[in-house]
């Protein structure tokens, strides 16, 4: 049994998919342990991915979907055939630093009560980039990543969700992580069971490690471990599906485990931000204030709208 299985899900991101296997190449040079192996699900790219990655890295396990199954149910095929006593959640636009497999797997060896461990994300300059969270409150769900958070960006709600009042460069228990690096033990996954499909994307490592802390694990942050995170290269081609999927995200979380009243009155919440939205935008595109842009957002605000925030 190998230590670390690498699941990495993509979809038209080729280039940053090839700099995350040259460093995962790197990482498994560098060190006889860890031992990795990697498996690649692509979503049916259109970018000559799938090539790229038979070509230049016949390593890896390359399984190929014909249609986007979604981000979850694809980590899921991605997990149902890794072998390793790890597995590693990795999203293909990032970048492993040297030393980031050792250091998570001799944390996880000599602590056999985590159940799920990431390490100190950076952005691509290299500077810290937030991945540590409590679990959100509906308070939380009100004005995090939500119009209201223009306006309170520096609420205590929100520093608290972040884990702001706690150091960055200190290993510390958290409540979740964000997964775009994200390692489970085995024993943990079979435990609480695969990721939920009921998320097509977003929102899925949120309710993993809900589910790991209440199966008695510990969730940890490492920054010992370090890993460069370019942030959303693939949710970033579709922007109205990338704000669908993230509230429709939310709203299911909370209709899970808060109960279908809160997240009905979630979701009619932020529908009515989006309504609001399109109403600014509206009167800016009348005043004739850059309209181009202006175009373009009351076409992400439509169909937002349209789709009741069901994904």
């Amino acid at each position: 049994m190998v230590d670390i299985s690498v699941i990495i899900v993509s979809w038209n991101v080729a280039d940053y998919l090839r700099h995350c296997l040259d460093s995962l190449r790197a990482e498994a040079a560098r060190h006889a342990s860890p031992s990795i192996e990697v498996v690649v699900v692509d979503n049916d790219s259109t970018d000559g991915t799938v090539e790229m990655a038979r070509d230049a890295f016949p390593e890896a396990r390359l399984i190929v979907n014909s249609v986007n199954v979604g981000f979850t149910r694809a980590n899921n095929q991605g997990i149902s055939v890794a072998s390793g006593r790890f597995i590693l959640l990795l999203n293909p636009d990032t970048e492993v630093l040297p030393g980031a497999m050792e250091a998570m797997v001799a944390y996880l060896d000599a602590h056999p009560q985590v159940g799920s461990l990431g390490p100190e994300l950076l952005n691509s300059d290299g500077s810290h980039q937030s991945s540590r969270r409590r679990f959100p409150t509906l308070a939380t769900a009100f004005v995090e990543s939500t119009i209201l958070q223009s306006y309170f960006p520096n609420s205590r709600l929100l520093k608290r969700y972040y884990c702001l009042d706690l150091p960055a460069g200190q290993t510390q228990e958290v409540d979740w992580l964000v997964g775009a690096c994200l390692i489970v033990r085995r024993e943990a996954v079979e435990n609480v069971g695969l990721l939920d499909e009921g998320y097509f994307m977003y929102s899925e490592e949120l309710d993993w490690c809900y589910r790991i802390k209440k199966a008695g694990w510990k969730v940890v942050y490492l920054p010992e471990a370090r890993v460069v995170h370019h942030y959303a290269r693939s949710s970033s081609q579709v922007l109205p599906s990338q704000h669908i999927y993230f509230q429709s995200s939310k709203c299911r979380y909370f209709g899970k485990y808060h109960g279908w009243a809160a997240a009905a009155v979630l979701r009619g919440f932020l529908w009515l931000t989006y309504l609001v939205q399109l109403g600014q935008e509206g009167v800016k595109f009348v005043l004739g204030h850059k309209r181009a842009l202006r175009r373009q957002r009351l076409g992400l605000l439509l169909a937002v709208l349209r789709s009741g925030l069901r994904a």
